[in-house]
């Protein structure tokens, strides 16, 4: 696994873990934080981890606004939590990380929703994603 999938998975389980606690994402990463200065074997994929959480926490609104245009017959609520935060880190990285390939955030994001969520999410997160990309091109 590489370091940038260890950290989407970091990020991935900060932004559940806000999701399905209704805490803040900020409250959830510093909670994070405090963990991963208590075990230095942690600190591997830390930095893209928090840097993933910060950018969906910062451009929050925008990102949602996106899932809820482009998710066809689906609200943002009715989605499993762990699929939202899937596609929050999707976006986030195909609109403002530009050192990451739109496959490659795809392709990551399809393989964690295959691996963690619901028989269907694999081709729902891949539409989705497919279509904020076009939006950019």
């Amino acid at each position: 696994m590489s370091a940038r999938t260890k950290a989407r998975k970091r990020a991935l389980d900060v932004l559940y873990g806000a999701d399905v606690r209704g805490e803040s994402i900020n409250a959830s990463l510093l909670a994070e934080e405090n963990r991963h200065f208590a075990d230095p074997k942690r600190s591997g994929s830390w930095a893209y981890a928090k840097q993933i959480v910060e950018g969906v926490a910062t451009h929050g609104d925008e990102i949602d606004e996106l899932i809820e245009t482009y998710a066809q017959g689906w609200t943002i609520d009715r989605m499993p939590a762990v699929d939202r935060a899937i596609i929050r880190i999707g976006i986030w990285e195909l609109l403002f990380n530009d050192e990451v390939p739109d496959a490659v955030a795809i392709s990551e994001a399809v393989e964690s929703a295959t691996v963690l969520s619901t028989e269907d999410s694999a081709s729902f997160v891949n539409g989705l994603l497919a279509r904020v990309a076009q939006t950019r091109a």
